[in-house]
């Protein structure tokens, strides 16, 4: 059996809860009451990424922070890793906890999740939060080139090459998550390296493959939709999505000095403008209240 020891450390916190999907259990942090949010981390991450975000909102909404299998504190699927697989997922997830309407946030692999959840449960949906979602960027030679080369990389991983920690490390430290305040965070993913291998090499694979282009489900996507880009972020560019950013009806854009998870890298901006957002959604359903 595959260790989980330091995957743990990223993932839902003590005292998490689990909840069987398909056979798999999977871990998540619940906190507060009102409006659902619900957050989704991004590949490799963990519902711990998301930690002081709800503790900072839990006085007004239930905040709801999963580990996606394989990560964190949940089982490993059976199934290779999709964005279709996590998407099922994440609607039976919602549907067993009884969820009738919910506003996601999603970095990367988990934004992604949010906006193809957005776009088969439209009605479900109150508003999105998507920080460097993939999916966005053109389905070109440069995108082909890149996941073949990352999906390389961590295939090392499997096969225990002796560089590939060192090449993990880096990674991490200078390419995904550079800042200070992301460090605490990022060096429990570096020291889960080893753990994440398998879903890092069929993510990165997957990124590559045509159901991964998410552009054309964006002109659909009807509720309000926060759009917080980690400006300095070379894997998942804002040049390179701007034209889809630019296809959203409803959205706006923010931009904050991270290298792809402004939640970890500018906690504090990244609060306020959740929370500023979230208080507008509120605003919107709730006719009656005084904004």
């Amino acid at each position: 059996m595959t260790s989980t020891q330091f995957r743990s450390a990223v993932g839902a916190v003590v005292p998490w809860k689990t909840i069987s999907i398909e056979g798999i259990n999977l871990a998540y942090n619940d906190d507060g009451t009102g409006s659902v949010v619900i957050c989704l981390h991004a590949i490799a991450h963990g519902a711990g990424d998301f930690y002081h975000l709800c503790q900072s909102l839990c006085h007004r909404y239930r905040m709801i922070a999963l580990d996606f299998p394989g990560h964190g504190n949940s089982d490993s699927d059976p199934q290779p890793l999709s964005l279709e697989r996590y998407t099922h997922l994440l609607a039976l997830f919602i549907e067993q906890l009884g969820l009738k309407q919910v506003t996601l946030i999603g970095n990367s692999l988990g934004g992604s999740v949010a906006l193809q959840y957005a776009s088969q449960y439209p009605q479900r949906v109150q508003g999105l939060i998507l920080e460097n979602p993939g999916g966005l960027d053109p389905m070109d030679r440069i995108k082909a080139v890149f996941t073949r080369l990352l999906a390389g990389l961590f295939y090392l991983g499997l096969k225990k090459s002796w560089w590939y920690k060192k090449g993990f490390t880096d990674y991490y430290r200078y390419l995904v998550l550079p800042g200070i305040q992301s460090q605490a965070q990022r060096e429990k993913i570096i020291a889960s390296a080893w753990e994440i291998a398998l879903p890092l090499t069929q993510a990165w694979r997957s990124f590559g493959e045509i159901n991964s282009d998410l552009r054309a489900v964006v002109p659909m996507i009807a509720c309000p939709v926060l759009l917080v880009w980690a400006a300095h972020d070379k894997i998942v560019q804002l040049q390179r999505c701007l034209p889809a950013l630019s296809q959203f009806p409803n959205s706006e854009l923010k931009l904050l000095p991270a290298g792809h998870s402004p939640h970890l890298e500018t906690p504090t901006e990244f609060t306020e403008l959740v929370s500023t957002f979230l208080a507008t959604l509120d605003c919107h359903v709730n006719a009656s209240t005084h904004c």
